[in-house]
């Protein structure tokens, strides 16, 4: 997961929340599709300060929030002090030693609220007293079935009233570690198409499967291929000049894989 955002990256994000197209946002900003389209390209177009503006006030934000120099939509000016961090705390996140946008993400899961409950109760000790009566009660019985029956302390009965005694650090251990389990598996699931998570395939095998469709579907394949394997390289081959792309083409031609296919990649003589 990333640490930070891009201003591209923000953008999208405001757009998609709002479930817009390109073209619903151009309408009622009244901005062109296109500008709107390369404000959120990778090939990063610069935004005029007026342009800015009027994203920031559509989306409600400050264009502090869209320039990505800081993570707060809503509370801009909060003082340090209404937050309750100790210095300790405050240094750690302003060292870059952790994922801050990580971290921000697990404290707002709408499980984490209950991991703090249960983690306070246990480390408060609340529900100490409730446990002792639980396990001196089972104890109780426990030593009177001995008595009565006359059975040897340790047999199957006695054994059987021994193991519902809890251990309050056990119960609590494993209440927490379900609740943090939860919350790793909603995040991970929210980011698994993102760009910089760990895909279920190589790169090498995902670039031969692009090919090999490309291989199959109707129209240039020379250039489809070059245009998956670039696109893989972050370089776009409809934006290369007619120069490079014969370059490309001829390089092509010479696969001996490619030459044994049924495509024709030279024009026949007249």
């Amino acid at each position: 997961m990333k640490r930070g955002i891009t201003i591209q990256e923000r953008l999208k994000d405001l757009r998609t929340e709002r479930h817009l197209k390109l073209d619903e946002l151009a309408a009622v900003t009244k901005i062109s599709k296109s500008a709107l389209g390369s404000y959120e390209n990778d090939d990063y177009k610069e935004i005029s300060h007026k342009i800015l503006v009027e994203l920031a006030d559509f989306y409600g934000v400050s264009t502090d929030y869209l320039l990505c120099r800081t993570e707060n939509r809503n509370h801009p000016d909060t003082e340090l002090t209404e937050l309750h961090l100790s210095d300790d705390v405050v240094e750690l996140l302003k060292s870059g030693r952790i994922n801050n946008r990580l971290l921000c993400e697990i404290v707002t899961n709408d499980k984490f609220e209950k991991l703090m409950t249960d983690t306070e109760i246990y480390i408060d000790g609340h529900a100490t007293a409730r446990f002792r009566d639980i396990n001196e009660s089972l104890e109780v019985q426990r030593l009177e079935l001995i008595r009565q029956h006359r059975l040897v302390d340790g047999d199957f009965y006695s054994n059987t009233l021994l193991a519902g005694e809890i251990e309050e650090e056990d119960f609590f251990c494993h209440i927490t570690h379900k609740t943090w389990d939860a919350i790793l598996h909603d995040i991970r699931k929210a980011h698994e198409h993102d760009i910089d998570s760990t895909p279920n395939i190589s790169r090498a095998k995902e670039i031969a499967l692009e090919i090999q469709k490309a291989l199959k579907s109707p129209g240039d394949h020379i250039a489809k291929i070059w245009t998956v394997i670039l696109s893989m390289l972050g370089i776009d081959y409809d934006k290369l000049s007619d120069e490079d792309k014969k370059t490309l083409k001829k390089i092509l031609s010479k696969s001996p894989i490619i030459k044994k296919s049924p495509l024709n990649f030279r024009r026949k003589k007249k």
